[in-house]
């Protein structure tokens, strides 16, 4: 039994768009809310192991955020939403960062700012541009190479 509450009630890693893992803490109750600032994400859970990201947000008191959240009410009794997951993050920079990472790569429902809205929809902040360019750099090069790019009429 502490296994299987270990398994789907103790951590769970999420990756950003450019790859990044981030650990985040499940937790059910306001007693599991860490001190501190950082990241979390209200989450879906179906069939105990199929997590679905509603909202993904950033707090500099997260205890005091997720408390009383405005969107919690419309992701729990709308949208289903079973948990809340939550990772530390130190400085307002890193926490931007994490946020945006994972928000242009899931995409969650309640999220409407930062999603990108076109193919050429670089991000914001500078660590993650240049990753994202790389990437397509890669994805280029590679159809390219394979002859998968676009063709010159002519």
């Amino acid at each position: 039994m502490f296994l299987l509450n270990w398994f789907l009630f103790g951590w769970h890693t999420w990756y950003g768009e450019t790859g990044q893992a981030y650990r985040f803490k499940i937790t059910l109750t306001r007693k599991g809310i860490p001190e501190g600032s950082g990241i979390y994400i209200f989450v879906r859970r179906r069939f105990g192991f199929f997590l679905f990201p509603l909202y993904i947000g950033k707090a500099t008191n997260l205890k005091s955020r997720l408390y009383g959240h405005e969107r919690w009410w419309e992701a729990w009794w709308k949208r289903g939403a079973t948990e809340r997951h939550v990772l530390l993050v130190r400085t307002g920079t890193d926490r931007a960062r994490v946020e945006e990472d994972l928000i242009r790569r899931y995409q969650p429902k309640m999220n409407d700012v930062l999603i990108p809205r076109g193919e050429l929809d670089a991000p914001r902040h500078a660590k993650l541009r240049k990753a994202w360019r790389w990437r397509r750099w890669w994805a280029e090069f590679g159809a390219g190479l394979l002859g998968f790019g676009k063709r010159n009429a002519g």
